[in-house]
């Protein structure tokens, strides 16, 4: 349902089709905004702040121009999001993110992390435990489909950095899949016993 204030089928158009619009998009648009700010409560500020803006700038949404609504909706909530961790946290945005120096490879490493068995849940819990600063690149990256220049741009740092990041992100996030194996693996092993 795409919202609308012209809508006069319903007694009261404009409320109801912002709840309607509110109902059918804030789950996922919570877990975005939840990937970037790592925890419920900022996440759910982040929600809220976005889908304000969301709603003051319904009108000018054009499904042509700017592509979908979903897709025209998480980029705004992205932004309410990095503007939220630049605002609100008291160190700045990329705490810990060292300007890299070295050369960093411009080739990923697309390691195998096939065969594990976890909820999506799970491997939200994992990335909310990224620092801010690796979870920043690698949401950027992973989920938004960014490259390392427009991070680079878009949080002020180079674009070696943002590979450093990514890099740093995975390599931690790696560690916690390996911890995670030991754990169900553990578990089975007593359960045959």
């Amino acid at each position: 349902m795409i919202f609308s204030r012209r809508d006069t089928s319903a007694k009261n158009p404009v409320r109801d089709s912002i709840g309607a619009l509110y109902d059918k998009h804030a789950p996922w648009l919570l877990a975005v905004c939840l990937r970037y700010t790592g925890n419920r409560e900022d996440a759910e500020d982040v929600l809220h702040d976005g889908f304000m803006k969301i709603i003051r700038s319904i009108e000018s949404y054009r499904d042509k121009q700017t592509g979908s609504l979903e897709a025209w909706m998480r980029r705004i909530m992205v932004n309410t999001a990095l503007n939220y961790i630049r605002d609100h946290k008291k160190d700045p945005l990329l705490t810990g993110l060292d300007p890299v120096l070295e050369i960093v490879s411009d080739t990923d490493d697309h390691d195998d992390y096939g065969g594990w068995d976890l909820s999506r849940e799970q491997l939200m819990e994992l990335v909310c435990e990224l620092p801010a600063g690796y979870r920043t690149v690698f949401n950027l990256y992973v989920m938004e489909d960014y490259s390392h220049k427009e991070i680079g741009e878009l949080l002020g740092i180079s674009e070696n950095t943002s590979k450093s990041q990514l890099s740093k992100a995975r390599t931690f996030l790696k560690k916690r899949l390996l911890e995670y194996q030991k754990v169900i693996n553990y578990a089975k092993a007593e359960s045959n016993r």
